[in-house]
């Protein structure tokens, strides 16, 4: 599966970064296939671990706030692997070598 989510806590002020860079470094630390942009973090792998990992950087990004909010989407497909690379690779290659319809 892969895991897109956005982690924030609430009422720390106009900056999050710090927040969400101990959220991006249990992701990072955790093995899993990952990739952070602007807006989302996104890990793949299995159920179990991805939403442990979740859970986990979801914490970290808590750590001294009395909420979070959390926003997740996730592609659950059986037997894809490197989704991550793929996906975007398949766009790409309908941008150089449109096939439309």
């Amino acid at each position: 599966m892969i895991v897109a989510f956005s982690v924030s806590p609430m009422g720390q002020g106009d900056s999050v970064a710090p927040a969400v860079a101990r959220a991006v470094q249990v992701v990072r630390e955790s093995g899993l296939p990952n990739r952070t942009d602007a807006m989302f973090t996104s890990i793949e792998g299995e159920w179990d671990e991805v939403m442990d990992v979740v859970k986990r950087a979801v914490g970290a990004a808590g750590e001294g706030a009395s909420r979070v909010s959390l926003v997740l989407k996730a592609d659950i497909r059986e037997g894809m692997v490197d989704g991550l690379t793929s996906k975007v690779q398949a766009v790409e290659e309908q941008l150089t070598e449109p096939d439309w319809g």
